[in-house]
Order: C-alpha cells, then sequence, then structure tokens
C-alpha cells in the first residue's frame, strides 16, 4: 500500500508538472509498467480530475486543480497527518519521509501565508464603530476566518431593541457590509432560525471546534426584496416620483434590490419597487427632501403629511 501510495504522488506532480504527459512516460518516472500506470489512473480518478485529452496527447488535470495549495477538508488533512503512524515503517520505500515532510511543510507555509493575507485585509478595511464606545473590537478576522472553515461562533451578544446580552452559538454564512457596518448572516442555534447580528453589536466571540454545513442556503433568496439589511415578513410595492433635479442621481445610485424607472415627459423619474420592509427605504427618500414624492401606497402620503406637520410644530415660530 505504501508503494502505491508514494507512487500516486508522483503521478499526481508529474501531471501537474508537465500537462500532456503520457502514461507510457509515467511508467519510466515510476519504475511500473504501463498496465500498472492505466490502473493506477484509473483509482486516482476518484481523488484528482485526470483528464486524457485525446489518443497520445497525455493527461492533464481539469479545471484549476492543483496538489498546492493543498485544498484539503479538515477531516483529509487530520488523515493524511495520521499517515506516518499508521504506516509501517520498514517497509517504506526510500524518499517517502521526506515526500511527507515537504507536503505537510507545503499545507503548513500555505496555511501561515492564508493567514497573513487574510490578517491583512481585515486591518485595511475601516468602518465605522460605536459613538457611546471607545473601545470597540474588531471581530472581522475571526468571523471572516470561521465563514471560510465552516466553524460555529460562541458570542455574547448585545441585543439593542431589548437591551440585553445574550450567549449564542451561531453558524456564520455570510457578512455583508451596509452603511459603514458590518452584519452576519447566520444560522442561531438559540433562536433555531437564521438570523442577522450586527458586527459591532458582538461583545464577546470566540470561533469553537465545531463544523456546520450551510445545506441549501441562498443568500439571493434570503435578502430577496430587502432594500438594505432589515427584513419583514408581507411585501410593499412603493411608487416615488423624482424631479429633474435629481433624477440622473438615482439612476446611479448603488442597489441591492432591482427597481424599475421610468423618464417621464418632464425629465422627472418614476421609480418602483416591491420591499419587504420600509424604514430603511424612507430613510432614503427622506434625504431627497421635496426632491422625492411618494406616490403609492396612499398610506404613506398620509404619514409623510404627519411627519411634516410635527416638523412644523417644531421649528415654526
Amino acid at each position: 500500500m505504501s508503494d502505491k501510495l508514494y507512487r500516486w504522488f508522483n503521478i499526481i506532480y508529474a501531471i501537474q508538472a508537465r500537462p500532456g504527459i503520457t502514461a507510457p512516460e509515467l511508467a519510466q518516472k515510476c519504475d511500473v509498467d504501463v498496465r500498472t500506470i492505466y490502473r493506477d489512473l484509473r483509482s486516482l480518478d476518484t481523488l484528482a480530475p485526470i483528464v486524457n485529452d485525446g489518443y497520445g496527447k497525455g493527461y492533464t488535470f481539469a479545471g484549476d486543480f492543483a496538489m498546492y495549495p493543498l485544498n484539503w477538508t479538515p477531516q483529509e488533512e487530520l488523515v493524511f497527518t495520521m499517515l506516518p503512524s499508521i504506516l509501517d515503517h520498514t517497509q517504506l520505500p526510500p524518499g517517502f519521509e521526506s515526500a511527507y515532510d515537504k507536503i505537510m511543510a507545503a499545507r503548513t507555509r500555505e496555511k501561515r501565508r492564508n493567514q497573513d493575507i487574510l490578517k491583512h485585509v481585515t486591518d485595511i478595511i475601516q468602518m465605522g464603530s460605536p459613538a457611546y464606545r471607545e473601545d470597540s473590537p474588531n471581530h472581522l478576522l475571526p468571523v471572516i476566518q470561521a465563514i471560510l472553515a465552516e466553524q460555529t461562533l460562541s458570542v455574547t451578544y448585545h441585543t439593542q431593541s431589548r437591551n440585553e446580552l445574550t450567549e449564542r452559538e451561531i453558524d456564520p454564512y455570510y457578512l455583508i457590509p451596509r452603511d459603514q457596518r458590518f452584519y452576519l448572516i447566520g444560522y442561531c442555534h438559540l433562536a433555531g432560525q437564521i438570523r442577522t447580528f450586527r458586527l459591532s453589536r458582538f461583545r464577546k466571540l470566540e470561533v469553537t471546534a465545531r463544523s456546520f454545513e450551510k445545506g441549501d442556503f441562498n443568500l439571493a433568496n434570503y435578502m430577496k426584496h430587502t432594500w438594505s439589511i432589515e427584513r419583514g415578513t408581507g411585501q410593499i410595492t412603493f411608487k416615488v416620483k423624482f424631479s429633474r433635479e435629481v433624477a440622473r442621481y438615482i439612476k446611479e445610485e448603488e442597489m441591492f434590490v432591482r427597481p424599475k424607472m421610468t423618464d417621464l415627459p418632464d425629465g422627472s423619474l418614476l421609480f418602483e419597487v416591491t420591499l419587504n420592509h420600509d424604514r430603511e427605504f424612507l430613510n432614503w427618500v427622506n434625504q431627497y427632501g421635496p426632491d422625492a414624492e411618494i406616490l403609492e401606497p396612499r398610506s404613506y402620503r398620509k404619514m409623510m403629511q404627519e411627519k411634516l406637520s410635527r416638523w412644523r410644530g417644531l421649528y415654526g415660530e
């Protein structure tokens, strides 16, 4: 078994180093007959995407497959790490231990390099921090690491609406930036469902050794009809008329939804969008003041009239 394993690595590295290498050339390199190489290639088919480009053209890898970097799962890495303890060292061919050490060294270097790159990226990302806290811990690095490794987080979270701290376990799925903040979308074990968490509200955070799978979770479906981050259960179709003075600016806005925009004869713009929550959208519309008129739903026109009345009460003499 050890001879075969050693030969398999030689075959994979040979194909990676010389795409198009033929079976006779592999046989000569591995010092076996061609029939043995064909058997090895059939066995390796379940481990690596080896393809034959046609008669006389030799073997290559499909896609971007490569042995370096070593794209192992945690289980595969554990199994490979245990190899020296389960193999009979007296039966190992010359060079096996040095080859094994090189592979493990490459894996260690790759993990360290990825860690350094990730830390550098998180250091240069500057987002807002809570105004009421001078020391806001940066949980960005461990959260990204947990997402990539698919490992559960153990956290202490501050729920602003109830002003309380809760201990939770969260399977982190996606990290989303919104309005100078980061939000984490993942499965909350305490709530028993997918939830959205504001990163700055984590008081403590630890990456556990427990792994998870996202299953068939689809972020696009989850965020459908969501203006920014707040999600509701209903659907509201807004129609807003923007004046000609701001119409061109509305068209260049970067949005997370796909509105329908229609140019009107007077140069103004009719903006139509269906959303599951209203607050963030209304805040966005309000920034345009009298250059934005809500046409539908009619109930929101009445809401705006009441708000304007309160403003006049504040600023009227």
